[in-house]
């Protein structure tokens, strides 16, 4: 055999050892469940949740486009399906339910019932909960708040807020009940939309509501320029997964709750 045909042949050098670690969850697993129809939260979730050793994992779940009370009781049966997706066999450390609406309008205690099919033990979080959990850590009890919903949406949700003991003190709405759109709805307009809410009333926090609005790369900008804490959807969901799963890092550059 020629001595390029001998520097052509495989050199099979069978089973080698390695080590294994612990992985890119080595501090903390979040399993977070995004709507089918969301071009947003996934995205601001890679935003906010970058800790090394902290391990995001994402399935979707079937929802109808138009945002109705309806749509949104619609998806219950659909959630415990969409969290065996993820990682079957392996632990988590929270499971969190990507719909703002939908928790309101089925309740945190429904949701979570539906994921605890799936996965009994684990901690879970909706947008609901981890805005609740925000404006305790913020001390905020007047808030402003702004939405894409339509009017019964609306309703509901401001009924939700109202009825935890927050007080709604300024509340405006793009009216925009396709989430295909909702997600195209730009910063500026979500800007102007949050300092209209401060103008109108005094306020101690405010909180832009869904899932598929963008706040995270905005919000320390809007903070300094209004002077008063501000959060979303995403923004108080990422946080509080990241709490409950023990991860207490501050990350700078992402407003007040982030430095907490």
């Amino acid at each position: 055999m020629s001595e390029a045909m001998l520097r052509l042949t495989c050199q099979d050098l069978g089973v080698l050892s390695c080590t294994l670690d612990e992985g890119i969850a080595a501090r903390a697993a979040i399993g977070l469940l995004v709507l089918a129809t969301d071009q947003t939260m996934e995205h601001e979730f890679r935003t906010l949740v970058r800790l090394s050793g902290v391990g995001l994992y994402v399935a979707r779940l079937y929802n109808d486009a138009t945002i109705t009370p309806e749509t949104l009781k619609a998806m219950a049966p659909r959630i415990a399906p969409a969290t065996a997706l993820l990682l079957p066999g392996l632990k988590l450390d929270v499971v969190a339910f990507g719909c703002t609406s939908a928790s309101m309008v089925l309740g945190e205690a429904a949701i979570f019932s539906e994921i605890r099919k799936a996965r009994p033990e684990v901690q879970c979080a909706t947008p609901a909960t981890g805005v609740f959990a925000a404006f305790h850590a913020l001390g905020a009890r007047r808030i402003g708040v702004l939405t894409p919903y339509a009017p019964d949406v609306n309703r509901a949700v401001r009924a939700y807020i109202e009825g935890r003991g927050t007080e709604v003190a300024a509340f405006a709405t793009f009216d925009k009940p396709d989430d295909r759109e909702v997600a195209r709805i730009d910063t500026r307009s979500i800007r102007e939309g949050i300092k209209a809410l401060c103008g109108a009333a005094a306020l101690d926090a405010v909180f832009v509501s869904c899932t598929s609005l963008r706040l995270a790369g905005i919000v320390a900008e809007i903070e300094a320029e209004t002077g008063i804490p501000v959060t979303s959807s995403d923004h108080a969901l990422a946080w509080h997964a990241l709490r409950l799963a023990k991860i207490e890092d501050p990350i700078p550059g992402f407003g007040r709750l982030f430095m907490l």
